[in-house]
């Protein structure tokens, strides 16, 4: 197994899973089952597969559920970044956990599922790192390799992989999978409160210092109780 570029990621597990509902009424997004487990398990099971020895996860939606689920867990170990007194989205919760994560640092969202291709995701990403160039690496996919997805897309890559935004009434040819590999540097003269990465991810784009790179693999978006029945049969599939 080639090394990866950090040990840690970066769980994002604090949101509201508004598109979930009614699943989330009185759960969190990351505990919804999902082919017999919880998606955290999903993820926190792809991190520990790939190597990655430490996860910190931020929560703020019935927090204690999932804070006392990820308790026990040696791999990755689980530390938190507490955000029940305010939800800081995703920029944010990057911000406030910067003092617990190294440089760089993995991200991702805690309802990610995939199967891996030649190489994992975590390896996708970390063979291409380069820090002299990038203050983020988006691990992308194009929608071929995309289930239960229906949208235009999210960004263009050039030949040398740097990302683009879709512009207005185009389809672009790569999904963001919600993994990415973080520089310290995405992060610096910051908002305060809560803000999306996306502002950052602009930033970076103006710089040129914001990259892709297509992923091997085969991913699913589970953003609503719908997508839950594909995802499983296509699970059985493997």
């Amino acid at each position: 197994m080639s090394k990866l570029a950090s040990d840690t990621a970066m769980v994002m597990a604090a949101g509201m899973g508004k598109r979930m509902r009614p699943l989330t009424a009185t759960q969190p997004k990351p505990m919804v089952r999902v082919a017999g487990k919880p998606l955290i398990d999903h993820t926190l099971d792809r991190l520990a597969e790939a190597g990655v020895a430490k996860a910190v996860m931020n929560v703020h939606y019935l927090a204690d559920a999932l804070e006392a689920h990820v308790a026990t867990r040696n791999l990755p170990k689980v530390t938190i970044s507490d955000e029940r007194a305010m939800l800081l989205e995703t920029g944010g919760g990057m911000v406030k956990a910067q003092g617990q994560l190294p440089d760089p640092f993995f991200c991702l969202n805690s309802d990610n599922i995939w199967l891996e291709g030649p190489r994992n995701a975590f390896a996708d990403l970390s063979v291409r790192w380069n820090p002299d160039e990038m203050d983020a690496l988006l691990l992308v996919v194009p929608h071929a390799s995309a289930a239960n997805f229906r949208a235009k897309g999210d960004f263009h890559l050039d030949p040398l992989g740097r990302v683009s935004r879709r512009r207005s009434g185009r389809i672009a040819p790569f999904i963001y999978t919600g993994i990415q590999l973080v520089s310290h540097r995405l992060l610096r003269d910051a908002p305060d409160g809560k803000f999306s990465t996306n502002v950052l991810w602009n930033r970076a784009i103006e710089e040129d210092r914001l990259f892709g790179v297509a992923f091997t693999g085969k991913w699913f978006e589970v953003g609503n109780p719908q997508s839950i029945a594909p995802t499983e049969a296509a699970l059985q599939l493997g």
